[in-house]
């Protein structure tokens, strides 16, 4: 194989030699693997119509399944609020849900302890269940000095993130509002 024909294997050569700086043309811009890739969502034996959980706008997503598990998450083009359109995060549902690079232990670092050391999540939300009851329990306030009820708890607050969906950011709202919290607010409205 000569020189000429090594480099024309490179798609951008072939673009410069084709005049084509764009690589919008059949055939300049490609190579052998990406001839070879088809869709995640070709061989998908199921779709189901969704809603992406991030925000009150309601964008339309079709979810693709194959043998009954989920292999790819894409603007649905029928839905009429985005119209197969996705903003980052919901284009980014698919990795969220299925991501190899999710932790499966928290970090958890002991009172006056210098590091940080891997913990099992049940181990994590029990304790900080047993730490919100304790916060509660010492400074819950069922009334002022000045007699006037307020039953609520300034110990804890809570800030919620932006990749919580309507309906856990619902429930955490009012979770920590029957805790007596009255510092609530989240990530997505701020």
């Amino acid at each position: 194989m000569g020189l000429g024909e090594r480099l024309d294997r490179w798609p951008v050569v072939r673009q410069l030699r084709h005049r084509d700086l764009t690589g919008l043309l059949v055939g300049t811009a490609g190579s052998e693997r990406s001839a070879s890739l088809t869709p995640r969502t070709d061989d998908a034996d199921g779709v189901v119509r969704s809603v992406c959980p991030y925000c009150a706008v309601g964008c339309g997503q079709l979810l693709y399944t194959k043998d009954g598990a989920l292999t790819d998450i894409e603007g649905d083009p029928d839905s009429p609020v985005s119209r197969g359109k996705l903003c980052p995060k919901g284009a980014a549902t698919f990795q969220l849900v299925t991501g190899t690079h999710r932790p499966e232990t928290v970090l958890y670092r002991r009172p006056g302890g210098d590091d940080w050391e891997p913990v099992e999540l049940e181990w994590a939300m029990g304790r900080v269940a047993e730490l919100v009851k304790q916060t509660r329990e010492a400074t819950f306030e069922v009334e002022r000095p000045d007699g006037v009820r307020v039953n609520r708890t300034l110990g804890f607050a809570h800030l919620g993130g932006a990749t919580l969906d309507n309906e856990e950011n619902y429930l955490i709202k009012k979770l920590f509002t029957a805790l007596g919290a009255i510092q609530i607010e989240n990530q997505a409205r701020i």
